[in-house]
């Protein structure tokens, strides 16, 4: 039975990465895996918070309403 907490098969690297069987990684594979998503949560955190500041700017300038 498949696991429903599982994100939704996108075919984007994240919803591979939750469907791949963790378990014949080590303690130390898992620590290391953990911090390179952690790495890449905070990557994906600061382009989406640029993104946010370019469309306040551009509302800003041009009136627009943003969502």
């Amino acid at each position: 039975m498949e696991d429903d907490s599982r994100p939704a098969a996108k075919g984007d690297a994240a919803s591979l990465l939750a469907r791949e069987d963790l378990a014949p990684y080590s303690q130390d594979e898992l620590s290391a895996r953990i911090a390179q998503l952690e790495a890449e949560i905070a990557r994906v955190t600061a382009h989406r918070d640029k993104a946010a500041a370019h469309r306040r700017a551009a509302d800003a300038l041009f009136g627009g309403t943003g969502s």
